[in-house]
């Protein structure tokens, strides 16, 4: 009995805080107060007021907790992303990834060597754990707004792209390291090799997931998401098994996914989007956990020094230049910039520095955590006003409980949903003067409420229109109602279509 007793006061704990946390977000939204750093403090409050909660958390523990939780995080980020959004911005999606990641890696190795007086091995540790960024910790600062436009696909693409890439580095420097007799070539050998079959593995995967959600019925709906999320643990096993970044495998296994056609396609991103908002709070609590603010010490201005000049001189001068072929205006160019936030990647790999037990471990792992807790809480908090200063074009993701559908038993195949723009064609125009050619617009969706179309009806900028329409006529269509400027976008972002067409 004793036993059911000390487990029911662990689920009391641990339900117990997830109920405050949903309870107080609304609170960290109008105070524009991120939620990763929320977790992130009072956990590590917490572990330093009761002992024993950071005596019971295990480093390893740790480790595996932020294994879950990114590949949770990098395959909901795929999906969203898709694949015809990530090919509008591959450019500079690929150098941020990879040449960005080692080019900030360097750097901030040499300002904690300098700067700190750390070894040159222990700060390319450093730095190899510093240098990923969050695309979950980003937007949940974002509160209920989304970023529109290539700013935004970048932001997410570049941490999807350099969380794997980070993780690879990280490993390969361990063996460098810690291993005492694997030379450069063999780790750099190794370091490629990891992204190769991470590719390999992913491609195969992603498109494997998509022919099974396609083809093969299930006998229940609740089915659907859980086998993609069997999918993508196999595939992330299969890539590690095989010396491969599983992480890399997931996350192009998510974007093949993303813009896959399939039954209950809707479900399945709901609840892919829940886990990895789930596996964010969790890795950002085990790590607050896993720390005793004690220890810390004079680490705290040493981190905080070296979370300044990763913000203010080391990413600008990186990712500044990377960011030309891209052709973002000056405000979005200053918001990509400041909006490197550091998240669950950090997390894991500051864990993996410790339970290599490399000189300078605990001290890393230290570092680590303040540059994350400077991040989360600095950058986050800012991140909103910064937005709107720079007039990063964002729509407001107003709550929807209610959702009106019409179940069908085959795929609809002309069906569209497009929202008109501010400056595009349909804008202020009546929909009889539309050039629609034989599409017809079944709906209109205006600040949540329906309306029923007619000739007469004047559509308004952030109006939602479903159509039906022919497959041929969906970059024109996207050019009246979303603008020139947007149909390239909905060439490579089309309507997420599933059993459920809207109504």
């Amino acid at each position: 009995m004793s036993e059911l007793i000390e487990f029911g006061w662990i689920v009391l704990v641990v339900a117990g805080g997830f109920t405050l946390a949903f309870a107080s977000s609304r609170l960290t939204e109008r105070l524009s107060i991120p939620g990763p750093a929320v977790f992130l403090l009072v956990a590590a409050i917490a572990g330093s007021v009761f002992p024993r909660l950071h005596d019971a958390v295990e480093i390893r523990a740790v480790e595996r907790v932020a294994t879950v939780a990114l590949v949770l995080i990098l395959f909901e980020g795929g999906m969203h992303i898709g694949l015809r959004r990530f090919r509008s911005s591959v450019v500079p999606i690929a150098t941020l990834g990879v040449v960005g990641t080692f080019a900030t890696a360097a750097a901030m190795a040499a300002a904690t060597h300098l700067l700190i007086g750390l070894s040159w091995q222990s700060a390319a540790l450093v730095g190899a754990a510093i240098a990923p960024t969050d695309p979950a910790a980003v937007f949940s600062v974002l509160g209920r707004r989304e970023v529109v436009g290539r700013s935004g696909t970048i932001l997410e693409g570049e941490s999807g792209a350099n969380d794997p890439v980070g993780i690879a580095l990280m490993l390969a420097l361990l063996q460098y390291v810690g291993g005492g007799h694997t030379s450069a070539w063999h780790a750099g050998l190794e370091f490629v090799l990891s992204l190769a079959v991470g590719t390999a593995v992913g491609v195969a995967g992603g498109l494997q997931l998509g022919w099974l959600a396609r083809k093969v019925t299930l006998p229940s709906a609740a089915l659907y998401p859980l086998r993609t999320l069997a999918v993508a643990g196999v595939v992330y096993g299969t890539a590690t098994v095989l010396h491969g970044s599983g992480f890399l495998a997931v996350f192009v296994a998510g974007i093949l996914f993303g813009d896959v056609r399939a039954p209950y396609k809707a479900e399945i991103e709901r609840f892919h989007a829940s886990l990895a908002s789930l596996a964010e709070v969790v890795a950002f609590a085990a790590l607050g956990l896993s720390i005793q603010l004690s220890a810390v010490g004079w680490d705290w201005l040493r981190g905080s020094l070296l979370a300044l000049v990763l913000v203010l001189v080391v990413r600008p001068l990186v990712v500044g230049p990377l960011l030309l072929p891209a052709r973002l205006r000056m405000g979005e160019r200053i918001f990509v910039l400041w909006g490197g936030l550091k998240g669950a990647v950090p997390i894991l790999l500051g864990t993996l520095v410790l339970l290599e037990g490399v000189p300078d471990a605990q001290r890393i792992y230290l570092l680590v955590f303040v540059v994350v807790a400077f991040s989360v809480v600095v950058q986050g908090t800012t991140m909103p006003a910064l937005a709107e200063r720079m007039r990063i074009p964002m729509r407001r993701l107003e709550d929807e409980p209610w959702n009106l559908a019409i179940r069908l038993r085959e795929e609809p195949q002309d069906v569209e949903r497009l929202v008109v723009r501010a400056g595009a064609r349909a804008a202020g125009t009546a929909i009889r003067d539309l050039p629609l050619g034989e599409s017809w617009i079944a709906l209109v969706l205006r600040e949540g409420r329906p309306l029923r179309p007619g000739g007469s009806t004047e559509l308004a900028p952030g109006d939602e229109v479903v159509l039906l329409a022919d497959e041929h006529d969906r970059e024109a269509l996207s050019r009246v109602f979303e603008g020139a400027q947007e149909a390239s976008a909905a060439a490579r972002t089309p309507a997420r279509h599933d059993e459920e067409a809207e109504s």
